[in-house]
């Protein structure tokens, strides 16, 4: 029950290890909120950004692809990246293949607006057949052979060699080549109708969040390791340290650039709206 002075900010963010990791402190009254009281609504990250298109919650974990259509009512917050290095959304199929062979053949996505597809209609061009699954049913789709392949995201980029798959792109890498900088996935928004005050409070306390994380990290670990899909512990800590860093605390320059230029490509290739003028608060 909140009290006649605390005012609730509804925080959407996925249900998986690096998510929780990060928003640990404020799950867990580690940080003085200063009279707000989180409520954190834990969906999948496709779901996340369509909600956001109705601006449901205050504050929500987004794609970076789906922000480019969140700029009128949400801002981008400093904090809370989530960026490839040299890694990210891996293509995967049953048999090994090569890229040319992945031409034409359907590959499972988890979902339209999010970064994963972005990237690979940047790779591959804007018309790749796709077929939208949930994130966390792709990796037996394509065990199965249902679909031909799949992109993975989360924890299942670890594990695929294990259930006998085939890595035939990885984005984060392929975009690396392209730029030389980090693939921008995920991102965390602010509505801007808040007021700029409340805006810049949650901001700080998003940020303070973060580094309580990785400042405390085995405590915030051991609360990340409920969220990890039965993932071996070790592969989920690595997993954490892939998505939650010093660049989750702040993009820093090549961040933000990153972010600028794979939403610039996007809108040169009509696939989302642009120019866009990025803003980060915080």
């Amino acid at each position: 029950m909140s009290t006649p002075d605390e005012k609730i900010i509804r925080v959407g963010h996925s249900p998986d290890s690096d998510d929780a990791f990060m928003f640990y402190a404020l799950t867990h009254d580690r940080i003085d909120t200063g009279g707000l009281r989180f409520i954190h609504e834990l969906v999948d990250i496709e779901t996340l950004n369509r909600r956001a298109l109705q601006g449901e919650l205050e504050v929500s974990a987004v794609s970076i692809h789906a922000f480019a259509h969140l700029t009128e009512r949400y801002a981008l917050l400093s904090s809370g990246a989530s960026m490839g290095e040299r890694y990210g959304p891996t293509v995967v199929t049953r048999e090994p293949s090569t890229v040319e062979q992945l031409k034409g053949k359907t590959i499972a996505i988890p979902g339209t607006m999010t970064s994963a597809y972005l990237a690979l209609q940047l790779c591959l061009g804007k018309d790749v057949p796709v077929v939208v699954m949930p994130f966390d049913q792709i990796l037996p789709a394509v065990a199965r052979g249902t679909v031909a392949a799949g992109v993975l995201i989360h924890e299942g980029q670890l594990f695929y060699e294990d259930r006998g798959l085939h890595c035939v792109l990885d984005l984060g890498q392929w975009w690396h080549d392209q730029t030389r900088l980090p693939l921008p996935l995920g991102g965390n928004v602010v509505r801007r109708d808040l007021g700029d005050e409340l805006v810049h409070k949650i901001a700080s306390l998003i940020k303070q969040s973060i580094q309580y994380a990785l400042d405390h990290r085995q405590e915030a670990l051991d609360y990340a390791l409920l969220y990890a899909r039965d993932l071996d512990p070790k592969l989920a800590d690595r997993f954490v340290g892939m998505y939650v860093n010093e660049r989750t605390v702040d993009y820093g320059p090549e961040g933000r650039e990153a972010v600028r230029l794979f939403l610039e490509r996007g809108a040169n290739m009509g696939l989302v709206p642009g120019p866009l003028d990025i803003q980060f608060v915080g």
